[in-house]
């Protein structure tokens, strides 16, 4: 198959849950890591063609909805300077921090701009020598790649006036704490295949081993997410846990090594705080100590910036699978795109914001 409609053949669609109805006879609960997939499940409503023994799982697998609070503090403090303009992409602007947003601070006067890739950054640092440019660099494995060549970009044209506000986090990482949690529910897991695409797929294979817990790297299209589900729920039956690739046409065990290379050389893997679920050790990527002097958490002197969670968010619940957004009781109320509470409500692969636009009516 080439074309994305083929992807989206409802009578294809419906043979593969048929398939996994065929084959399922006993409650088995599966995550889906990525918030892009959480989106195309509901959007699709492949849950609903799923027998009643299937429960999808949303897990934490939407970057902006896991940067820290925190994170969104510091970028303020920076943003709101007179000697910096500061780039992120456009779902970053709405995400609230603990008394404001991005967006607040652009219509106050900050020079606050969206761009659609980190070079555009870089660029705009050589245009504008007299000024502070910084980047917001969030974003799984999948935008590590071009966020480190931004930073060997400038290393290269010798740029002293840019940075990168840096909070990368990783995908193995939280698979482990989700299914070492005391109350852990999870038996089977999609693993996003953009992810895998750079990374390859063998830094799976330790946590099936360990957990016996089968992990299926799938697409994102209602098809590829059903044949995961089903390949999933195949081991289960079997009592098998292994490690398959659905997204094949796309993922390979080795990932992209060129890719992998050049983050290694300009990152290096810390502990992270994520909103809502607290610090999980090794998950996430920093700038080495030689590429320091791009590093905007030092260059602005905020890496000791410190916010709570508010209290009236249920983000971390979601994220965790605990609770679907419509269990909050802010969910289209307090809390809307326009109001949000959390960044679920806001990103474009959150899930308080995929059930807000397909299935908020069903909600109320």
């Amino acid at each position: 198959m080439k074309f994305i409609d083929q992807y989206r053949d409802a009578d294809a669609v419906r043979q593969c849950a048929d398939a996994i109805r065929r084959i399922a006879t006993r409650p088995w609960h599966i995550m889906e890591v990525c918030g892009g997939q959480t989106h195309a499940i509901v959007r699709f409503g492949l849950d609903e063609l799923l027998p009643d023994l299937i429960t999808l799982i949303h897990g934490p697998g939407c970057p902006v909805c896991v940067t820290p609070i925190e994170m969104i503090d510091k970028a303020i403090a920076i943003a709101r300077r007179r000697d910096v303009i500061f780039c992120s992409y456009g779902d970053m602007l709405r995400v609230p921090g603990s008394q404001r947003d991005l967006l607040t601070v652009k219509s106050a006067g900050g020079d606050v701009r969206i761009v659609y890739s980190p070079l555009d950054a870089v660029a705009l640092a050589r245009q504008h020598p007299e000024k502070q440019v910084v980047f917001f660099a969030i974003g799984f494995e999948t935008t590590a790649p071009a966020n480190v060549m931004a930073v060997v970009q400038a290393e290269r044209l010798g740029l002293q006036n840019f940075s990168a506000l840096v909070s990368h986090v990783l995908v193995p990482p939280a698979i482990r704490a989700v299914l070492a949690a005391p109350e852990n529910v999870v038996q089977g897991f999609l693993a996003a295949g953009h992810v895998c695409a750079v990374m390859g797929t063998r830094e799976y294979e330790p946590i099936v081993a360990e957990f016996r817990t089968p992990i299926v790297v799938t697409g994102f299209e209602p098809l590829d997410i059903l044949q995961g589900v089903y390949l999933c729920v195949r081991q289960l039956e079997a009592g098998r846990a292994v490690l398959e690739n659905q997204y094949a046409r796309v993922v390979r065990p080795e990932g992209n090594p060129a890719a992998i290379r050049q983050v290694q050389q300009v990152l290096h893997t810390v502990s992270r705080k994520w909103r809502g679920i607290g610090e999980i050790p090794a998950s996430g990527w920093a700038l080495r100590p030689a590429y320091a002097q791009f590093d905007a958490d030092l260059r602005f002197q905020v890496q000791h910036v410190q916010a709570d969670e508010p209290a009236e968010c249920l983000a971390g619940e979601v994220l965790q699978g605990r609770r679907k957004p419509y269990d909050c009781p802010a969910f289209g109320a307090r809390c809307t795109p326009d109001t949000p509470l959390g960044a679920p409500m806001v990103s474009a692969e959150g899930a308080c914001a995929a059930y807000y636009r397909y299935r908020r009516r069903r909600a109320v």
